[in-house]
């Protein structure tokens, strides 16, 4: 019974016992994200192959948000925690999951992914703690840069969020009204469709960039200059669900030193015409914000996308894309898979 209650394991109960009576959406959701870092963590410090490391990653991640997903459809389906005790046992028992893989890999594959004992740490070299040091300032340095990013406000805002999200079935529809097709239509005389990539500043925005490790991490289309028609597959603002949406130079400024990048892309009248329809047709069939997608690449249905992955499939649809895209679609794979320069830079806007 003794090697049981070491000191890391009485922490880890009270911290269970501490989120089944106190546990509210927002902590669980940190439980789970801690997890998540700690178990990528070891899996980079771990001695296995380079890609075998990146693949471990992407698996947490995508069991991420399955744990978030799992919360808000199943836990928190009810909130008389005292009457439904297994809601909340559940919500503590898929804490354990990404442990749960990481010994599976550690038992199957042979690769070292667990934590020193104490006799271990003993034995632990000077050179060894050199190197530990080293790694510890390196991760300070990227803690310190992303220390905005993942924020509490942001977390705060995406927790509140994602009850309206589901990656496997469509929220919303008719959100493009009849004026904007009509302003659509004014412009299609015009040569061009226009690509718009920009640093929003929103919530989801800030902490994708964590993982991307680039700033600008929306696309948009537009099929006038002026950006009167800018559309997109986004999270919802104001009275619209996730999915597919009109979207404003406003709504893409959410910070002080947001700015967006604007291209475009010589297409005929027919093309023009296909990608409206095209757009028309999701408009009536309905439309969904693809989160899953963003770790698996994959839509569970034609119409769940993310938005770099819509403006590719419009492109694609049209006869218009000009790279060959494999797996996850980044806005800025747009601009720097364009290796025949088939778009044109016009300008930035900031909003200063």
């Amino acid at each position: 019974m003794k090697r049981y209650l070491t000191g890391t394991n009485i922490i880890i109960i009270a911290a269970f016992v501490a989120l089944y009576f106190y546990g509210d959406a927002l902590l669980f959701i940190l439980a789970y994200f801690a997890v998540f870092l700690f178990v990528s963590f070891r899996a980079i410090q771990s001695t296995g192959r380079k890609r075998t490391r990146g693949l471990l990653i992407v698996t947490y991640f995508v069991v991420f948000l399955l744990q978030v997903v799992f919360y808000y459809h199943v836990v928190s389906g009810n909130d008389f925690w005292m009457e439904h005790p297994l809601r909340k046992l559940s919500a503590l028992a898929v804490i354990l999951l990404p442990m749960a893989i990481s010994r599976y890999v550690a038992v199957n594959k042979y690769t070292e992914l667990y934590l020193p004992s104490l006799q271990e740490a003993a034995t632990i070299s000077f050179s060894q703690l050199q190197d530990f040091a080293g790694k510890l300032k390196q991760t300070k340095k990227a803690i310190g840069k992303t220390k905005g990013n993942l924020s509490y406000r942001n977390f705060k805002e995406i927790t509140d969020d994602l009850p309206k999200h589901d990656s496997f079935n469509y929220v919303n529809s008719g959100s493009l009204t009849e004026e904007y097709f009509m302003a659509a239509e004014k412009s299609i005389d015009d040569p061009n469709l226009y690509i718009v990539i920009s640093n929003t500043g929103t919530a989801a925005s800030e902490i994708i960039s964590v993982f991307t490790q680039n700033q600008f991490n929306h696309a948009s289309l537009s099929f006038d200059e002026g950006l009167k028609t800018i559309v997109s597959y986004n999270g919802g603002v104001n009275v619209y669900p996730p999915g597919l949406n009109p979207e404003m130079v406003d709504f893409l400024f959410k910070k002080e030193d947001a700015s967006i990048l604007i291209y475009k892309l010589p297409v005929t009248t027919e093309q023009k015409k296909l990608a409206l329809e095209k757009i028309a047709q999701i408009n009536r069939e309905g439309s969904a914000y693809n989160m899953l997608g963003l770790v698996t690449g994959h839509s569970y249905k034609p119409n769940i996308m993310y938005c770099s992955q819509f403006v590719y499939r419009i492109l694609e649809l049209i006869g218009a894309s000009y790279f060959r895209a494999g797996g996850t679609i980044k806005p800025t794979d747009l601009v720097e898979k364009d290796y025949f320069r088939k778009l044109e830079y016009i300008k930035e806007i900031k909003l200063s």
